[in-house]
């Protein structure tokens, strides 16, 4: 997420937290601490929000705890987590792809849940075991409860949450198609969505009151990434099946290491192409370099004729690269990944095939989907 500050690594996965945690750790512990003076007369002000600190961290570890399940389990499928976020709604485990079968997606999906039952349990188990009496046993209870509710919440059978996961890797294994599983889990997400806005809006527009706002927040939170999960499915299935070749843009432009410098500019520059970045070829067709036109300036106009294009060339590194093979919906995460317009696509045996750029795999989704409409 856009603005989070990096606080460091949790079993070697970066941890994040947005700065709208802040703003929630306040409120929870304002929240219990005041709760905590009202039951209990008799602690101080100070104790009350110490108390109420620690009951708001234990909360938030919780929701880490809960995270920590999904990544454990990914890991173990050998998927990586680029990332363990806190934010206003709870926490959020950045996944590096998708699990490979629909029983490897489930057991993802569900072991944050069974995380927050096992810890609702255990925290149970002391209370009951310790015979926890006063503001301790009110603390155990806040967090045994809140694991129960954060578990019950999270399988609802909606994406963005647990429960919509579970959904899809059902879906996935009864269709055979994992991208109709996302389809049918975002649709189940945004009803929930629209019912969690109308029990916020409702008692808002009728009555003045704000006891449900919450609801209305979640409930945008729901439709929004319902929606942008079910428009990403429709991508990867559109770009199912096409590899980098396909997406290559014709005419790239490919010149000859050879060249001297003013057979260049006359060519290719001076000839009104656009191109202000070309990729350099050898005799063989093999990738050796890229020349871009601003380049040129570096070489006084009278040594054009006598300097080759392969003396100016910078060298191009094999992981900016991409094989011609290579599927288009994992070309595209790595444009994402590397912030990259465009990448050189090249054979096996090294010879350059040409160039692809984002712009060309928008309009190859444009004309699939004009054929195949949804």
């Amino acid at each position: 997420m856009n603005g989070t500050i990096r606080v460091g690594n949790l079993f070697g996965i970066p941890f994040y937290i947005h700065p709208s945690w802040f703003l929630v750790l306040g409120l929870v512990t304002w929240t219990y601490s005041s709760g905590l003076m009202a039951q209990f007369p008799q602690l101080s002000g100070a104790l009350a929000l110490l108390l109420g600190l620690m009951t708001a961290l234990l909360l938030f570890a919780s929701v880490v705890a809960h995270e920590l399940g999904h990544s454990f389990v990914a890991i173990r499928q050998g998927i990586d987590v680029k990332s363990i976020t806190l934010f206003i709604f709870g926490g959020l485990a950045s996944l590096e792809k998708e699990s490979k079968t629909p029983g490897e997606a489930f057991w993802v999906a569900i072991a944050g849940p069974l995380v927050s039952l096992l810890i609702c349990g255990v925290v149970t188990a002391i209370g009951v075991a310790t015979a926890a009496s006063g503001a301790l046993a009110a603390i155990l209870g806040v967090l045994a409860s809140v694991n129960l509710a954060l578990a019950l919440f999270n399988l609802i059978p909606g994406l963005p949450l647990d429960g919509g996961n579970i959904l899809k890797a059902l879906v996935w294994k009864i269709t055979g198609n994992p991208y109709k599983g996302v389809t049918f889990a975002s649709r189940v997400g945004q009803i929930f969505g629209w019912v969690a806005i109308a029990t916020g809006l409702i008692p808002l527009l009728l009555y003045g009151s704000f006891a449900n706002i919450w609801n209305l927040l979640i409930g945008f939170f729901l439709l929004q990434n319902a929606g942008n999960a079910a428009q990403f499915a429709r991508v990867q299935e559109k770009l199912t099946g096409l590899t980098a070749a396909d997406a290559v843009t014709p005419d790239s432009p490919i010149v000859s290491a050879n060249l001297t410098l003013r057979e260049f500019a006359d060519e290719r520059i001076l000839s009104g192409q656009n191109w202000h970045r070309f990729l350099v070829t050898d005799d063989e067709g093999q990738l050796v370099g890229a020349i871009a036109a601003n380049d040129l300036r570096s070489i006084p106009t009278t040594q054009w004729s006598e300097t080759q294009v392969k003396e100016v060339m910078r060298p191009i590194a094999e992981s900016t690269t991409v094989k011609s093979d290579q599927p288009l919906l994992e070309v595209v995460q790595l444009l994402e990944q590397q912030k990259l317009s465009a990448l050189p696509v090249i054979r096996d045996n090294g010879v350059l095939v040409g160039i692809l750029e984002k712009a060309a795999i928008i309009q190859l989704l444009q004309r699939r989907s004009e054929f195949n409409p949804a």
